[in-house]
């Protein structure tokens, strides 16, 4: 049976990931995932598609704020409550071509990411007076979903065999082999074949006890991949030997014909139920599979 091998939240979004042994899942996702976003000083966002150095940047959720530190920077707190932002610049600002509000961290945090990126930045925290909702031709029967700062949807779910096997080929080539976090998932899963996650309509979670609330994932779309997983996570750049790595490699076997020929690793997911539940690592998990018609 399938288990949960790794979690993941990236609490700015295009910031270091944070692993977990344990995370508490929210309809909007992980807790904490993608509730802040760098973006410019008119609310565009920013990515490490242009600011790879923001790979180095981490961020941990304390007691009651947000600490944020990276090379040669002092460490940066933010309040994890937006609540104490209350007199805060409310902006309007985009996640794609969605819309979104966030609520600007202030003068110190502008200050501290202006520095370490070398352009004029804002720190924004997702405003909880709005919602942002998935798109809804791909919610199905979870009408209503909503997300933070993410791409598009609450979670994404990545197979540890699809990883292996893209491995062996960028091996294969005279490669090296990449980590799990070039494609920032937030639930590595063991036990399934290589690239079954494409095939999984709902994952249900075994529930820890017999009181726990029932976990039930719905997968809705196959994620396209921008060349942001050719950025080490480590170094906040590419491989100068390997640039075009694994993009390069998944070109020859991943392109999808139902996505536009866009090259896809792993499958977004929505929380049809179990939303106040906690997911943890080595948790049974039951995937339903469907191959259409």
């Amino acid at each position: 049976m399938p288990t949960i091998s790794e979690l993941f939240v990236y609490p700015v979004k295009s910031c270091a990931g944070i692993a977990l042994r344990e995370a508490r899942l929210l309809a909007t996702g992980l807790e904490y995932d993608r509730c802040w976003m760098v973006t410019d000083p008119h609310g565009a966002m920013f990515t490490q598609r242009a600011y790879p150095r923001m790979a180095l940047i981490k961020a941990e959720p304390g007691e009651a704020d947000l600490v944020l530190s990276a090379p040669g920077m002092s460490e940066l707190r933010t309040p994890l409550d937006a609540a104490q932002l209350d007199a805060a610049r409310k902006v309007e600002t985009s996640v794609w071509s969605d819309a979104a509000y966030g609520l600007d961290t202030g003068a110190a945090s502008a200050a501290w990411f202006s520095e370490f990126l070398g352009v004029p930045a804002r720190l924004l925290r997702f405003n909880p007076e709005h919602e942002r909702t998935v798109d809804p031709d791909y919610t199905g029967s979870v009408g209503g979903a909503t997300t933070f700062f993410a791409d598009g949807f609450p979670l994404l779910v990545v197979g540890q065999a699809s990883l292996d096997d893209l491995n062996a080929r960028l091996n294969h080539k005279g490669a090296p082999a990449i980590p799990i976090d070039r494609f920032r998932p937030n639930v590595v899963l063991t036990g399934l074949d290589a690239y079954e996650e494409d095939y999984v309509e709902t994952l249900n979670v075994a529930s820890a006890t017999d009181g726990e609330q029932r976990v039930q994932l719905q997968m809705v779309k196959l994620c396209a991949r921008c060349p942001m997983p050719t950025i080490d996570q480590a170094k906040g750049a590419p491989d100068p030997d390997w640039p075009n790595e694994p993009t390069d490699t998944m070109s020859l076997y991943r392109a999808k014909p139902q996505r536009d020929g866009a090259l896809t690793f792993g499958n977004n997911a929505l929380v049809a139920s179990g939303a106040g539940a906690w997911l943890r690592v080595g948790q049974a998990v039951e995937a339903e599979l469907g191959f259409g018609d």
